[in-house]
């Protein structure tokens, strides 16, 4: 990382600014593949909560690593997950403002976020590296459910 402080911010500041989201996909340049990717999450947010339940729903714990940061942020007891989170969205955008959001898929093979959106996130999930497309009703309705109770 080049100096930069980062800071975190919470999923829902992102859905209301689409400014800083990476929308890489798996199969568009990222293929599937066992301990290649990892998901940076955080307690006590409702878009990470949605990704963990759907990777724990579709029982990929030994095909995609899981790092739950928690709120410190950089300087917290987390750090090293903190910074491999920042080194990635450098990697992935070389004018990266210094502002990580979580949930991140990350391709560890190359260093770089591939994706920080949750609704491709979880799609990603469930059809490309679970290979179940009969799941994703279901895991996108059950993600509604979480949204919807943690915004009231």
């Amino acid at each position: 990382m080049s100096g930069t402080s980062a800071s975190f911010t919470s999923p829902s500041d992102t859905h209301r600014t689409p400014a800083g989201l990476i929308r890489g996909r798996i199969g568009s340049g990222f293929h599937p593949a066992p301990h290649r990717y990892r998901l940076y999450l955080s307690a006590g947010c409702p878009d990470s909560e949605q990704v963990r339940r759907a990777h724990e729903l579709l029982d990929l714990a030994g095909f995609v690593g899981l790092a739950v940061l928690d709120a410190a942020g950089p300087t917290g007891p987390a750090a090293p997950g903190h910074a491999a989170l920042c080194a990635a969205y450098e990697a992935a955008d070389r004018s990266w403002d210094g502002t990580a959001t979580v949930p991140a898929l990350c391709d560890t093979w190359s260093g770089r976020v591939v994706s920080n959106h949750t609704p491709d996130i979880l799609h990603d999930l469930v059809v490309r590296l679970a290979g179940r497309p009969d799941l994703l009703e279901r895991v996108l309705r059950q993600s509604q459910g979480i949204c919807s109770a943690a915004y009231r």
